[in-house]
């Protein structure tokens, strides 16, 4: 069989395609057909673009008419409401109004005042969706796919090499990965955990052979001001970064479900580790402290900040 790997930029990360396939020309051809697809769900789901869905919502709203809503876009509302639901209110797709107040690349903090003025403009159950119609109680409101849409996309992109005939390969999207198959000599892929204050180490290796993997952290985005750190994952309750866990990583089936389990397990703070307990699915985490937990094996025995 042959191995191609395709790399390229997209949803602001460094992406990857590993497939094997009997030809080179085939392998090639639908690694072209998996970016396709991430950049068909960027396009459309972007906060960036003009010509996005989410843009078009937006204006809907400050029209103060209802939109209407495609199947795909239904769902993926429809799955942020169960989010919002099983995290009691914390994974809230309309939160993402706060980056007006929180630039992390500026080096200031906000004031109380720009974060206070934000808040009454968040709430999930401010929405309303009635026969596939989106309404707004409020016109200055917003929502923002990107928490989860890069999750979605992984799930996507693998989807569409299934489709292909591919049985071997993996969708890495930023650290966010789908495993379509294992080797096709049946061994997994080795995928490394990075440490989230040591740069360039490993936090651990994971074998998976199907499945996928989705780590979030403090690292990512964050503010240092007078020693102490503000990550980018934001309570819409407060407004201000959760403090409690610096990494977490999940495994599932879908890359989409794992995505959002780290999401809402660092949203949780210092009930984080409870709530990922109670979740039953592989993890692996990082404490404020450096302490590591988790059920995933072979956490590496530097593992400590």
């Amino acid at each position: 069989m042959h191995y191609h790997r395709h790399s390229f930029q997209a949803m602001g990360s460094p992406c990857t395609v590993h497939l094997y396939a009997d030809t080179e020309s085939h392998a090639c051809a639908v690694a072209q057909q998996c970016e396709a697809e991430v950049r068909r769900l960027e396009q459309k789901y972007s906060r960036y673009r003009d010509d996005s869905i989410t843009a078009a919502i937006h204006a809907s709203a400050q029209s103060g008419n209802p939109f209407p809503l495609d199947h795909e876009t239904a769902a993926l509302l429809n799955y942020a409401h169960t989010a919002w639901e099983q995290s009691d209110g914390l994974f809230d797709i309309t939160s993402g109004i706060l980056r007006r107040a929180w630039d992390f690349r500026s080096g200031r903090l906000p004031s109380q005042q720009q974060i206070d003025e934000l808040l009454p403009r968040i709430g999930w159950n401010k929405l309303h969706i009635d026969n596939n119609l989106l309404h707004f109680a409020r016109p200055d409101m917003e929502i923002d796919f990107g928490g989860y849409v890069k999750e979605y996309a992984a799930d996507g992109a693998a989807a569409v090499a299934t489709q292909h005939g591919i049985q071997h390969g993996l969708v890495e999207l930023g650290g966010d990965i789908r495993v379509i198959g294992p080797h096709p000599d049946g061994r997994p892929w080795a995928i490394g955990i990075r440490h989230p204050r040591q740069p360039g180490a490993i936090l651990a290796t994971l074998p998976l052979q199907q499945g996928a993997l989705a780590s979030s952290g403090d690292y990512e985005r964050c503010l240092m001001v007078d020693g102490q750190r503000y990550g980018h994952i934001l309570n819409p309750r407060t407004g201000w970064p959760v403090r409690g866990l610096m990494a977490v990583s999940v495994v599932a089936d879908h890359c989409l479900l794992a995505g959002t389990a780290t999401t809402i397990a660092l949203l949780k703070g210092g009930n984080g580790i409870d709530w990922l307990n109670d979740l039953e699915l592989p993890w692996l985490a990082m404490d404020q402290n450096g302490q590591v937990y988790g059920t995933l094996t072979d956490p590496v025995s530097s593992a400590h900040a």
